[in-house]
């Protein structure tokens, strides 16, 4: 059981076997990790309060999922607001431990820390008071799991230059776990101008805000080069790219009307006039179970 601690200077919250529970990182706004006890969609959440002799007008504890636009800070859009009322207006004559128990919460989404958008999960302890609140609030971790997609299909495209340049790049899966490998290969069926040197990357696109308050970052997550010098007709490349190297996340889809990030291959030859021939698609990213305890129900379809 969680409990809250209430000292009359001080407010702390402790989590039920947060020392038990995988961490996950989450980075700040200031480029800093940041570790967070991990939950999952549909776990309770408990914990407790400790204090000393100390008068109030009430003792509650929040649960909370937030989204915060970096262009719109004055706002902040709840999409879970769960409230527990721990102690009636009264004192505290002693130190005490009170505990509280969010159950069966649910998390519909994942914890996201991005350019321009925050989603973030978080208990706040209030101990009211006629003067001013004493507050704290303890973030948590939210991942959300998804069950192997039933239609998975390979990516096929053609791209090419008339009369100067013709290939063929095959993908082996449109939708990717987040320790998957993408395996691949590329075709030459017409070169007629020198290329210099091919490379592949992942872009990550985060979209937020809706209407005429739309913003668009792209962040390359990571690039490699596949070929140096020219190739010649009827060569084939063979791509290998391991995700779990790279700081990823699923892809979101209008989290909450607020929010998107999706991501992209990002194929580009380079001639020796160093002009650049490239061709995007889109691929799907998610989260797979790894030896979490009871999350069958909160499996999702990808």
């Amino acid at each position: 059981m969680s409990k809250l601690y209430a000292t009359s200077a001080d407010l702390e919250i402790e989590l039920d076997n947060a020392d038990d529970r995988q961490p996950t990182e989450i980075k700040t706004e200031e480029g800093k990790l940041e570790k967070l006890a991990l939950f999952y969609d549909g776990e309770n959440i408990k914990g407790k309060n400790p204090g000393k002799k100390l008068e109030h007008q009430g003792i509650k504890i929040e649960f909370v999922g937030q989204i915060e636009l970096y262009y719109d800070r004055g706002n902040h859009h709840e999409f879970i607001s769960l409230v527990k009322e721990l102690a009636h207006p009264g004192e505290l004559t002693q130190n005490a431990a009170i505990d509280f128990e969010f159950v069966n919460v649910e998390k519909p989404f994942e914890t996201y820390s991005g350019n321009n958008v925050r989603l973030r999960y978080f208990l706040r302890a209030s101990i009211c008071r006629r003067i001013s609140d004493i507050v704290k609030e303890l973030d948590i971790g939210v991942h959300t799991l998804s069950q192997y997609p039933d239609i998975n299909n390979s990516i096929k495209m053609e791209v090419g230059i008339e009369d100067c340049l013709h290939i063929e790049f095959e993908y082996n899966k449109s939708k990717y776990s987040l320790n998957d490998v993408i395996v691949g290969k590329i075709y030459f069926l017409l070169v007629r101008i020198k290329i210099k040197y091919m490379e592949l990357a992942i872009i990550k696109r985060e979209q937020t805000g809706t209407g005429a308050n739309v913003y668009h970052e792209n962040e390359t997550v990571a690039k490699f080069e596949i070929m140096d010098g020219a190739p010649v007709r009827g060569e084939s490349i063979p791509i290998r790219l391991f995700l779990a190297n790279y700081d990823l996340t699923p892809t979101l889809k209008d989290v909450n009307k607020k929010f998107s990030v999706r991501y992209f291959l990002n194929l580009v030859l380079i001639d020796e006039e160093d002009r650049r021939y490239f061709k995007q698609q889109e691929i799907i990213l998610w989260r797979k179970a790894k030896g979490a305890k009871d999350i069958s129900a909160s499996l999702k379809k990808v």
